[in-house]
């Protein structure tokens, strides 16, 4: 049964304009009226549609880029910044609008999921920076939301844009293993997450090429920020690596540090490597060895992709692997 405005205002005790308001995410709303509202909403299963212009077309224009992260490392980490950037500039392509939501607050998110993928305002979603186990996507899947994925994920129903993060941890081994290390260390990204194991993966795989073993002493999880960087380098340190893989430039930066308050040099007692080439990235002291990955070019393919399964120019999920390459700058060693 289709519900109409006047009613889910009855069933709430609200005005019409209320419900409107709350819909659409008008801040002009005092918080118990908002939650009676959501409540009723989510009650019913109520889907409100968007603004009267797009129901001749069934078309919006607008795509959402989803990210499960808190604010604030949305707006430090400078992975995401580079990522929006593609988007953005895709969607100016071809005249498509773009909305960030962060569905970070778990409170939130059943009101966040009706009223931004559900609430017919959108065509479809690019989802970044998922774990492999977070309900959205099989969600996503069973409502028949169009959504690309940026990083690969187990589903022959998702279509996704990634990196080769396995080949891209594995040269970045390699290339510390030939300039002589034998105890090279890795700090990983969170293992719930796909890129996180397949760049594991391909330490892992360098490491048995060379007929060595992982240490487990030798690995620490880190969270994809500066200060697990330096929190994960700090328990390394204990094992004296002479060399270390970090699965992110922006945990590289917290790493070095941890290396030099500890009054180690870089590269000249522990050899360096990250894995983004950020912009910030040559320009760290010494400049960072990195492996490569076009994020900008991530972010404009998730969003084509999105639009041409929008558009109906594709049937079938849509795969694209992008290939990474070792930058060697001063950090490793080996420049």
């Amino acid at each position: 049964m289709g519900y109409t405005l006047e009613e889910i205002a009855k069933m709430a005790n609200v005005s019409r304009s209320t419900v409107s308001r709350v819909v659409n995410n008008h801040p002009n709303v005092s918080e118990e009226a908002r939650e009676r509202v959501w409540e009723v909403i989510k009650k019913v299963g109520y889907q409100p549609h968007a603004a009267a212009r797009s129901l001749a077309t069934n078309r919006s224009n607008v795509l959402a880029l989803i990210i499960p992260e808190p604010v604030a490392k949305i707006f430090t980490d400078p992975f995401f910044p580079l990522l929006i950037k593609g988007m953005a500039s895709a969607c100016n392509d071809h005249k498509y609008n773009l909305m960030l939501s962060l569905f970070n607050d778990k409170s939130e998110q059943e009101s966040q999921y009706l009223r931004v993928l559900k609430s017919g305002s959108l065509d479809g979603a690019v989802i970044a920076s998922t774990v492999l186990d977070d309900p959205l996507v099989p969600r996503l899947i069973a409502d028949g939301i169009s959504f690309v994925m940026v990083g690969s994920y187990p589903d022959e129903r998702v279509s996704y844009v990634d990196v080769d993060n396995v080949n891209g941890g594995r040269i970045a081994v390699e290339h510390l293993l030939r300039l002589g290390h034998e105890r090279v260390a890795t700090i990983t990204g969170p293992m719930s997450m796909k890129a996180s194991m397949d760049r594991f993966e391909g330490y892992r795989q360098a490491l048995k090429n060379r007929g060595l073993e992982v240490d487990p002493n030798l690995v620490a999880e880190g969270d994809f920020t500066e200060q697990g960087g330096y929190a994960a380098m700090k328990a390394l340190l204990l094992q004296k690596p002479t060399a270390v893989f970090v699965a992110s430039d922006t945990m590289a930066f917290g790493a070095a540090r941890a290396i030099r308050e500890a009054g180690l040099s870089i590269p000249g007692d522990v050899a360096l490597v990250g894995f983004d080439d950020l912009p910030v990235s040559s320009a760290m002291n010494p400049p960072l060895t990195t492996v490569r990955q076009p994020i900008e070019k991530l972010g404009y393919l998730a969003t084509e992709v999105l639009i041409d399964i929008v558009d109906g120019k594709v049937q079938q999920p849509q795969r694209l692997v992008l290939p990474t390459e070792l930058v060697i700058r001063q950090s490793c060693g080996g420049a």
